[in-house]
């Protein structure tokens, strides 16, 4: 299935190169930033019906251009981006038909059940619910990563984690960091 994603980093749509988004003043690298904003993609999905494409809030200063994204298509688009319990219900009001989280679910590198837990009772459904398990490979497996792709958590990427997290969400969204936006292909 192909899923578009529009990046939205200082309110413009850019394609960032997977894990360079840090708080250094030099700001990430980017291998496109475009002229058009986020709802001109929208529209161009919603014609061509390409549903449950992704809306990512890289950093600060994206909530109006995330607006105006999910309102050219409501119910067509997902958002992600700083995501949690006391705004994911917001944001499905503004139009998403999903969230997508990672960060918020994890403190101190460990996955927080009953933050998970929270998170669905606000939605009050896991059907709108999308856990992103982006991850970077150490000593030969895969872990997932958060807070911008920066930080390792001890949740390995396996068949049992995806069974023991599938009752909690609709779907997955996972990453291969290290090569994300290099235009290298997907990691096998």
């Amino acid at each position: 299935m192909f899923r578009p994603c529009i990046d939205l980093h200082q309110g413009r749509v850019k394609q960032i190169v997977g894990g360079t988004l840090t708080d250094d003043l030099a700001g990430p690298t980017t291998n496109f930033i475009s002229e058009k904003p986020g709802s001109w993609f929208a529209d161009l999905y919603r014609n061509d019906d390409l549903r449950g494409g992704h809306v990512i809030m890289l950093g600060p200063n994206n909530e109006a251009a995330a607006h105006a994204t999910l309102g050219a298509w409501p119910g067509g688009l997902q958002i992600g981006g700083n995501i949690n319990a006391s705004n994911a219900k917001n944001w499905i009001e503004a139009g998403a038909s999903h969230v997508i989280v990672t960060s918020w679910i994890f403190r101190d590198g460990q996955l927080d059940w009953d933050r998970l837990d929270q998170l669905v009772n606000v939605l009050g459904t896991r059907r709108q619910l999308v856990l992103d398990l982006s991850c970077r490979k150490r000593e030969g497996q895969y872990f997932v990563v958060t807070d911008r792709w920066q930080k390792f958590t001890d949740l390995a990427l396996s068949q049992e984690t995806l069974i023991k997290l599938s009752p909690y969400c609709d779907q997955f969204l996972i990453h291969a960091v290290d090569v994300e936006g290099l235009c290298q292909g997907i990691d096998l």
